[in-house]
């Protein structure tokens, strides 16, 4: 919050009889009364900003529907306040903050428009009957009820009685008492909306007298409810100690039965000597306890969740590479990189059983098989699987836990995960990593940093528990779709494998191993009683999906199979045949178009290259020019990234006008237009700098760029083609886009080697230094920077 600092200038002030207005949703603020105020609608801040640069009152006013956020004259009560601000401050989130004085009631009379903020013509409101002497015999009266109300009442500052005695103004002591009276908003706006003294007087006079009369009577309840409970208290005494006399008469009972049950499992939980000790002691002590103590409960449970967690060290598993290997590579077709980490790390295991666990982090599209791929590790080497979804936590506690002085407590998911799986060395998927959120409960980051480094998780420490447990044996696996937000202290805890997308012959080889079979057990189809061919599930995977991964694509084969199991269940085939012909009437037309060469070449519009969380995409961008000031107008939710890139890629052109046979005052009369299509996408990245050059180069050179071709890169303003990310993905997505050539920063080049052999043959690659060599393969002409044109400096 940033405190006033330099007073405001009065530009505009009001008519003396025009005030400016401050709707409530919840607030009535009666005359002689200070209260703070919040205020977060833009117009109400107007005005108090107005108010505290003019030194000008303001009306504080309560609306009637508190939900409406623009009200007009027929949503506001006639009857306001008429208040001073004493202080004011506005907060970072444009909120402000005020300490207001009520002065006087006022009745609006109309709205003034033609200002930032609600002003009305208001008329000054003058109380009746103030020295009376039935008002003052009133105001003593609720002046003592007041008084014995407040000593009733536990916390209350005894500097409010010495304000409620100290005020002899009838008018201001029922206006402070109405003030403090806990009833709904409409009975004070009608205190408020009362002028009469007296009538006033009586309204608060009965209200308070009410309240006095429940409070006796709930003072008179506590004391009884005290007795109740001494009396209580009493008998546990007596019954603890009838159970201990029959203890000592050899008369134990079903509780001693159950104490003896539970010594038993801590002795078979076979516990670290000090956990041991801790968990035996809290066992003693609830014999001692009464069942029907409150406490008893909560022991009880502690105490079965520490005999039944696997605190026994693991044994000796006979770890066979071979085995591990072929059942990776049954379960999962591709992943080179990943399988070879793992098989590294069983390489190890073996050597060094007591060593400690990696923690591995696969990070890729949603439909890779990263969940499933950890499914088949614990298959590998034989160990239990449990899996822990992080998909929304944003509290520490569900993942370290609840204290038990909670009620409610319970583990949090890392030690219910452990129990779950019954083993000290299983394999613990923590998914969706990448999803957690800090809040104002904490951050789950913090909390899950003693999980992921080796060198501390084998003294984790859970709250519930309260004891520290042995994790270096668990073989942790995240996943995450994407970590570039995650703490840096996080990632550098996590060894990370990147899963990239599928190509076409990946996703046809999953497909025939795997999707198939799946999906014909799930429709309940033998092998012979339905039949997609090869060409079918290239046309479904090319004209029905677009992913990185094959999540959609078993759907789409299980809406096939579905079809199949309809026509097999009716009795109208025996065998179906789906092929390419059979695919619309059963899907539909083809809801994908990837084919981006059918499109015409046209001048200002060029084919980019984009990474997103579901893999690599095209990106087009879209260049024109219209008669103006030399303007650079950006449309397409663009970011602060791709913003920059624009310009810098205009101020490139600009440099290179005589090159493309441009006249330097071309750009003086015209107003630059970029846009990058699906305007409802957020987009931005530092990748998009050639295309908008090339975009730029082609729309003032009417060279219409070549539509088979796609490019990628980042520009500096010397012209240079920097390097950039996620190179595999997005020459997949060319691939899947039906482009021919991909132009690539020349310092990218060692990135090539991620990417499938079948590919790179597939596709033509040009290599770029500068700008210069991306308008020569572009364009095909070759535009040089000329010093008479455009000096960078």
């Amino acid at each position: 919050m940033s405190e006033e600092s330099s007073p405001l200038s009065c530009d505009n002030p009001l008519p003396t009889d025009v005030v400016a207005l401050l709707p409530m949703r919840n607030l009535v603020l009666f005359p002689h009364v200070l209260a703070p105020v919040a205020l977060g609608r833009p117009k109400s801040v107007a005005a108090l900003q107005h108010a505290a640069a003019c030194e000008a009152p303001v009306v504080l006013v309560l609306q009637k529907d508190a939900q409406e956020d623009d009200p007009g004259l027929s949503g506001l009560c006639s009857v306001g306040t008429l208040a001073t601000v004493l202080q004011h401050k506005l907060a970072d989130d444009g909120q402000a903050h005020a300490v207001c004085q009520g002065l006087q009631r006022i009745r609006i009379v109309e709205l003034v428009e033609g200002y930032p903020f609600l002003a009305a013509r208001i008329e000054r409101l003058v109380d009746t009957g103030e020295h009376s002497t039935e008002a003052e015999a009133m105001a003593i009266q609720l002046r003592e009820r007041g008084t014995e109300i407040l000593s009733l009442l536990p916390g209350v500052p005894a500097e409010l009685a010495h304000l409620l005695q100290g005020t002899r103004s009838p008018s201001e002591l029922v206006d402070l008492a109405a003030s403090l009276l806990d009833s709904d908003l409409s009975e004070k706006q009608a205190l408020l909306e009362t002028l009469s003294i007296e009538e006033r007087l009586g309204s608060v006079l009965k209200i308070v007298s009410h309240r006095l009369e429940v409070l006796r009577l709930s003072r008179e309840i506590g004391a009884r409810t005290k007795e109740q409970l001494d009396d209580r208290q009493r008998r546990i005494l007596l019954e603890e100690q009838l159970r201990t006399i029959k203890k000592a008469l050899g008369e134990n009972g079903e509780g001693a039965r159950e104490m003896a049950s539970l010594g038993e499992a801590i002795t078979a939980a076979h516990m670290p000597p000090e956990v041991d000790a801790h968990v035996r002691k809290e066992l003693q002590r609830l014999e001692r306890m009464h069942d029907a103590a409150g406490e008893a409960s909560t022991l009880r449970t502690w105490i079965e969740w520490m005999t039944e967690m696997p605190w026994a060290e693991p044994g000796e598993r006979v770890i066979d590479l071979a085995a591990a290997r072929q059942t990776l590579e049954d379960e999962h077709f591709g992943l080179a990189r990943a399988k070879q980490r793992i098989v590294e790390y069983l390489a190890v295991k073996k050597l060094n059983p007591q060593g400690r666990a990696p923690i591995l982090c696969f990070v890729g599209p949603p439909g890779v098989g990263k969940t499933s791929l950890g499914q088949s590790v614990a298959r590998a080497i034989g160990r239990p699987f449990v899996r822990v979804s992080l998909g929304g936590v944003h509290d520490e506690a569900e993942l370290r836990g609840h204290r038990r002085t909670y009620v409610g407590a319970m583990p949090g998911n890392i030690v219910q995960g452990l129990r779950k799986a019954g083993a000290r060395d299983g394999v613990m998927m923590l998914d969706e990593i990448d999803k957690m959120s800090a809040s104002l409960h904490g951050d789950p980051y913090a909390a899950l940093l003693e999980v992921l480094d080796p060198e501390q998780n084998s003294t984790f420490r859970d709250n519930y528990l309260g004891v520290p447990f042995d994790l270096s044996r668990v073989l942790f696996i995240a996943t995450a779709n994407v970590i570039d937000h995650l703490p840096s202290p996080v990632r550098d805890r996590m060894e990370v494998i990147e899963l990239p997308g599928y190509t076409l012959e990946d996703k046809l080889q999953i497909a025939q191993r795997y999707l198939l079979g799946r999906q014909l057990q799930a429709c309940g189809l033998r092998a012979d009683q339905c039949e997609l061919t090869e060409a079918a599930l290239h046309a479904m995977a090319t004209g029905y999906t677009r992913e990185a991964g094959v999540r959609q694509f078993e759907r789409e084969i299980g809406r096939v199979m579905r079809a199949a199991a309809l026509r097999v269940a009716e009795g109208s085939a025996t065998h179906v045949r789906v092929d390419v012909a059979d695919l619309e009437a059963l899907l539909g037309p083809p809801t994908v178009e990837h084919d981006v060469a059918l499109r015409s070449s046209l001048a200002g519009v060029a084919t980019g290259l984009a990474w997103t969380p579901a893999g690599g995409d095209i990106l087009f961008i879209e260049a024109t020019q219209v008669a103006g000031s030399g303007r650079l107008i950006l449309t397409g939710q663009l970011g602060d990234v791709m913003k920059e890139s624009a310009q810098a890629a205009l101020t490139l052109v600009k440099s290179r006008a005589s090159g493309l046979g441009l006249p330097s005052a071309v750009f003086d009369h015209v107003d630059v237009h970029i846009h990058v299509p699906a305007g409802a996408i957020p987009k931005d990245g530092p990748s998009a700098g050639v295309a908008m050059f090339i975009a730029l180069a082609s729309l003032f050179s009417d060279r219409p760029v070549r539509h088979d071709l796609a490019m990628t890169g980042e520009i500096s303003l010397r012209g240079l083609v920097l390097p950039v990310g996620g190179i595999k993905e997005k020459v997949l997505a060319a691939q899947r886009a039906g482009l021919r050539e991909v132009m690539l920063p020349a310092r990218n080049r060692k990135d090539l080697h991620d990417v499938p052999e079948s590919t790179r043959q597939a596709l033509h690659f040009t290599w770029l230094e500068t700008v210069d060599d991306a308008i020569g393969a572009a364009l095909g002409v070759r535009a040089l920077a000329q010093e008479g044109d455009f000096k960078l400096v």
